[in-house]
């Protein structure tokens, strides 16, 4: 990479993880592609997605907003994208951006073409894809989903059970087995400097971009280098899992994965097996304090720019 230009960095996710990611990355490099999940079957999403048939917006939405313009019309289109309906009708729930992005590929746009057009509304610092052309299915082997067999794998469907089902989460898989995965994707991993995955819920909204053949083998021969941003905490999926093991479950979903910088908050990086871990995968660990000085489990989006500028060597 040129020292007079910016990185180009591909980052993978889904939810409040990917828009921490995304919110301090533009403060980094303005060379931004964010590739979005496509298994959401919950609440807002869920409900257009089996109404229409489309690609859930939600993750979407919510990338969209946190590469919003650092302008007051980019700001308040933000703030509109991300409000929701109240009331007991049949738009409760529905996030007005949900709506605007499933109206827009109702009217015939496809994907990404409608994501564009949200995204030069907000002015975004970025560009917002989805992983796959089509909406997918997530289902996961639980253990001791069920209390009375707490030795037992019990599978899980859907996105939004398996990150709210009690018991622990070992392994994820996608439905269809074999997606398609986006022509613009492919190409935005093959020019980038930099691939980031994480934060986020690791096994609902990190892992499924391992899941892709297309895109993971993308990501496993592309010339880019491949940063980790870990959690602050386990929680949910992964409550009660060492920092290592997260790193560790990304191998076990792809073997070929190799990395080169992970980025732990000290909160979290207290495992032992961590250093270790991510040596054996290639890379170097960046231990520093990522996280709100309220003590949430929130990324701040300033300490976490300039850690991963330093992890990146900018």
């Amino acid at each position: 990479m040129s020292a007079d230009r910016l990185p180009a960095v591909v980052a993978f996710g889904g939810g409040h993880g990917l828009a921490a990611t995304l919110q301090a990355l533009r403060r980094v490099t303005d060379r931004i592609t964010a590739v979005v999940t496509v298994a959401d079957d919950g609440g807002s999403s869920g409900r257009l997605r089996r109404e229409f048939g489309c690609l859930p917006p939600g993750d979407l939405r919510m990338a969209l907003a946190a590469l919003c313009g650092d302008d007051s019309e980019g700001r308040l289109w933000a703030e509109a994208l991300q409000s929701r309906f109240g009331g007991q009708g049949p738009l409760a729930g529905h996030a007005l951006g949900n709506l605007l992005i499933a109206g827009l590929w109702q009217r015939g746009l496809d994907a990404v073409e409608g994501l564009d057009r949200v995204g030069r509304l907000l002015h975004a610092a970025g560009r917002v894809l989805p992983m796959s052309t089509e909406p997918l299915t997530l289902s996961g082997q639980i253990l001791g989903h069920d209390p009375s067999q707490a030795g037992r794998l019990t599978t899980v469907l859907g996105q939004a059970e398996v990150a709210a089902t009690p018991g622990q989460v070992v392994s994820v898989r996608l439905d269809p087995v074999d997606p398609p995965a986006h022509p613009a994707v492919i190409e935005a991993i093959g020019r980038a400097d930099w691939l980031v995955f994480g934060p986020g819920s690791w096994f609902t909204s990190v892992v499924p971009h391992l899941l892709v053949p297309e895109q993971a083998q993308a990501v496993v021969v592309s010339p880019a280098r491949r940063l980790v941003v870990l959690n602050l905490q386990p929680a949910g999926e992964t409550a009660g899992l060492t920092a290592s093991r997260h790193v560790e479950i990304l191998a076990q979903h792809a073997p070929r994965l190799r990395l080169d910088a992970v980025v732990a908050d000290p909160r979290f990086a207290v495992d032992p097996a961590l250093a270790r871990q991510v040596e054996a995968l290639g890379a170097e660990l960046t231990v520093a304090p990522v996280g709100l000085a309220d003590g949430s489990p929130r990324h701040d989006p300033l300490l976490l720019a300039a850690t991963l500028a330093r992890a990146m060597g900018l």
